[in-house]
């Protein structure tokens, strides 16, 4: 073999080594990219769990327990969360009976601390708004802030749509709805002073 011939056959050798050297590397830098990728893909997927669906009837109390003896409590007063559209009754600190309950919608609902008033009844109806209740009870203004029950008609029937929102959606005019027991329970037994705290 001449000399020029066996430079010109060791460059090629050398070349080609190069070539499938660097297709290796290459090789080996997308598979640890797609190892990586795999990785990151499992990383996010993540698996949900399933939500608890909660069946909320506005002609049944809110708990499946008795509601608690007002004379047995020490410090009673009543929490509105318009967060979670919920109303706690209040031992102190320790919550004794949580209730559904639908609030003002556009925060109409006044927040702060209140006391319940003298003003009370069984039944009224809005002729403005079209719209009535049963068993309302006063916390401001009056009787123009109250707890009462899902709306009505003016014949006194339940709005079955607007009692949908019950637990779930705040959609009253500013007061606070509840379940037709609950808000019977609270009209015959919270007497008036107690203190109505909203946030």
């Amino acid at each position: 073999m001449k000399k020029g011939t066996g430079m010109i056959a060791l460059a090629i050798f050398v070349a080609v080594v190069c070539v499938l050297g660097i297709g290796t590397i290459v090789h080996t830098q997308v598979e640890g990219m797609q190892t990586q990728t795999a990785k990151h893909a499992t990383k996010s997927k993540t698996t949900k769990k399933p939500t608890k669906t909660v069946n909320i009837n506005w002609r049944k109390p809110s708990q499946n327990k008795p509601y608690p003896k007002w004379q047995a409590l020490k410090k009673p007063s009543l929490l509105v969360s318009t967060k979670n559209q919920r109303v706690a009754v209040l031992d102190g600190h320790k919550t004794v009976y949580m209730m559904y309950a639908s609030t003002g919608k556009n925060n109409t609902t006044p927040k702060g601390h209140f006391r319940i008033q003298p003003e009370r009844g069984t039944f009224f109806y809005n002729q403005g708004s079209r719209e009535g209740a049963r068993y309302w009870v006063s916390f401001k203004d009056h009787g123009i802030y109250l707890f009462h029950t899902v709306p009505t008609n003016a014949s006194g029937q339940y709005n079955r749509q607007e009692a949908a929102y019950l637990g779930k959606k705040s959609n009253s005019h500013g007061c606070v709805r509840l379940s037709v027991p609950d808000a019977k329970w609270l009209y015959q037994t919270v007497p008036v002073g107690t203190p109505v705290n909203i946030y």
